[in-house]
């Protein structure tokens, strides 16, 4: 019987090097596709995206954290010099969110505040569900007031209170949808009430901000908002950090539940 040892000074793949196809795992593609909508949104909002070693941070010049993302890209080797690393990224007083897909230490003795473990979600081409149906009207945004009208609802049904100051269109600025990504907006009698965004990279589609008013539940316009954003480019599998309450809508899409991830606030 041959040995299961490898030879001596042969290099073993560990998923997370730089040049590794990002179809080498369903994880892989969910944190590069996430790296690129976080880069995706600082650019839209001409704000600044550093990147250092195991980690990305995008500052979109607002406090808000749902502005500004962090994401650990690959398992730290010292986690201290990582947080160090992308809490530097961010001006004094600024949120951030900072996502982890990879366990990690209580590092509240770095500045930062456990959200939680929201699961990754993974909805492959082969699954077949029924369209969910919903009395709204479904429509891609791509005018300055259809973007303003998703950020209404996401704002207000997210709710995203720290941004509710802003002034119309600093989130969703025009140059959102100029590149891999597409918003979307459901319309009750010409009133916006749902929405839900989509950003395509490494392969797949992440499902974005999906946000329902409550005077909009029960339509089934969060399914409706979600099948939208999911389908955006058909030819292509999808994934979405869900909320544990989200997860049900989302399992009934053809979701499956893959891995949880943790999520941390910079204050």
């Amino acid at each position: 019987m041959s040995s299961m040892l490898p030879e001596e000074g042969e290099y073993l793949t560990t998923g997370w090097e730089d040049d590794l196809d990002p179809g080498d795992s369903v994880e892989r593609q969910a944190v590069l596709a996430h790296v690129s909508w976080a880069r995706a949104l600082t650019g839209a909002a001409r704000g600044d995206f550093a990147e250092g070693p195991h980690w990305c941070a995008g500052s979109g010049g607002g406090a808000s954290a749902l502005l500004n993302w962090a994401i650990v890209t690959s398992p730290p080797r010292d986690w201290a010099s990582t947080v160090e690393g992308l809490s530097a990224a961010y001006p004094a007083g600024v949120s951030a969110i900072v996502i982890s897909p990879f366990p990690t230490p209580d590092l509240s003795a770095h500045g930062l505040a456990l959200v939680g473990h929201p699961p990754l979600m993974f909805r492959p081409t082969s699954t077949v569900t029924a369209t969910p149906t919903t009395p709204l009207e479904v429509r891609e945004a791509t005018t300055a007031q259809e973007l303003q009208d998703a950020e209404r609802v996401l704002i207000e049904g997210y709710p995203m209170p720290d941004m509710a100051g802003l002034p119309p269109g600093d989130f969703y600025r025009p140059d959102v949808v100029v590149g891999p990504t597409r918003v979307f907006v459901g319309y009750d009698d010409g009133v916006p009430v749902a929405t839900a965004a989509a950003h395509s990279a490494a392969g797949v589609t992440v499902v974005e901000n999906v946000a329902v008013l409550s005077t909009a539940r029960g339509k089934g316009a969060g399914a409706a908002l979600t099948w939208a954003a999911t389908t955006a480019w058909p030819e292509q599998a999808a994934v979405l950090i869900a909320s544990d309450d989200g997860q049900p809508v989302y399992e009934r899409l053809g979701y499956l539940r893959i891995v949880r991830w943790t999520c941390w606030l910079r204050p």
